[in-house]
């Protein structure tokens, strides 16, 4: 076979990333048609396997060979037969095309209404109780979907949302924002949690502005609970004196326990010892717990179920 010289993009050793992004664009549609006929080492046969005419796979060989600069194929007849090239070529073709049938079974799968997958994310908060009893009771009706679970703060599982690695999460605030889509599902009562031998220990209820001079521990700037903490604060005129910050709510009540501040925390999910949780009366104490979602993403039917069953929970979400 005679080279023939192309205007199209060749691969060389010069090119640089934007030429081979060019050349895999050039390459891509032909390679299975490569793959029919080195299977078959017969053009016509390989047309038919195919289901595409013999005048278009000629012609999509002869052009891979082009754009390649290099011989494929040794003709003899109506036969053909791998050249050296032609056999390294589909050592690394037959590669590529398992690769994106396995990718292609592995978004079939995920898709799949009855053992599909969600990529679910929650708040720390909602980890011991929360989403294990969601999720027992959503599998009473769906019990082959699987999930893959992620705990964060309220921003960063915003970030993974947007960037496509969550379907769905639960975060407090409920964000607003235009490339989302967010429901409120419930609301959850804070409580100012003390030491237990602390001043403020034997009270049932307390005023936030009763505790103006105190020490606070809170969670790290950019978690929802912490710009709940400070807007609270800031209602009940003052601002808090924080002298630690954490990533865990639990945490936080440890060192409330060891005597090193008072917090304002969510109920724990089962009474912690060295401390007293006092209801706080005003400003009004709450946060609420919302779902939310990329907007104009097409849900898959798995994560469409899961919707469907969070949003009606609404007013039931929490134990």
């Amino acid at each position: 076979m005679v080279h023939q010289q192309s205007s199209q993009a060749r691969l060389s050793p010069s090119s640089d990333t934007e030429d081979m992004a060019e050349m895999s664009r050039l390459l891509a549609p032909r390679l299975a048609y490569f793959a029919g006929v080195a299977r078959t080492e017969h053009v016509t046969r390989a047309a038919q396997e195919m289901n595409v005419p013999q005048s278009t796979l000629s012609r999509a060989m002869a052009r891979l060979e082009q754009d390649l600069g290099v011989d494929l194929f040794a003709r003899h007849g109506r036969t053909v037969s791998l050249t050296t090239a032609g056999r390294t070529f589909l050592a690394s073709v037959e590669r590529a095309l398992a690769e994106v049938e396995r990718a292609a079974e592995e978004v079939r799968a995920d898709a799949d209404p009855a053992t599909g997958k969600v990529a679910f994310g929650f708040l720390h908060t909602m980890g011991a109780e929360t989403v294990p009893g969601l999720l027992h009771a959503f599998r009473a009706d769906h019990p082959r979907i699987r999930f893959s679970l992620v705990q964060n703060y309220g921003e960063a599982m915003l970030e993974r949302l947007r960037a496509g690695e969550l379907d769905l999460c639960l975060t407090s605030p409920v964000p607003d924002a235009p490339d989302l889509v967010a429901r409120r599902l419930d609301e959850q009562k804070l409580r100012l949690v003390v030491p237990a031998d602390h001043r403020l220990a034997a009270r049932r209820r307390i005023r936030l502005a009763e505790a103006s001079d105190e020490t606070f521990v809170t969670l790290e700037p950019g978690y929802g609970l912490r710009r709940i903490t400070d807007d609270l604060c800031k209602e009940a005129g003052f601002r808090p004196r924080v002298a630690f910050e954490g990533e865990e709510a639990e945490t936080l009540r440890g060192l409330v326990a060891a005597g090193l501040g008072v917090a304002l925390l969510p109920p724990p999910t089962v009474p912690r010892p060295g401390v007293a949780e006092l209801t706080v009366t005003a400003p009004r104490a709450a946060r609420e717990i919302g779902v939310a979602w990329l907007a104009d993403r097409p849900d898959t039917p798995p994560v469409a179920a899961f919707k469907k069953f969070l949003l009606s929970r609404r007013g039931s979400l929490l134990p």
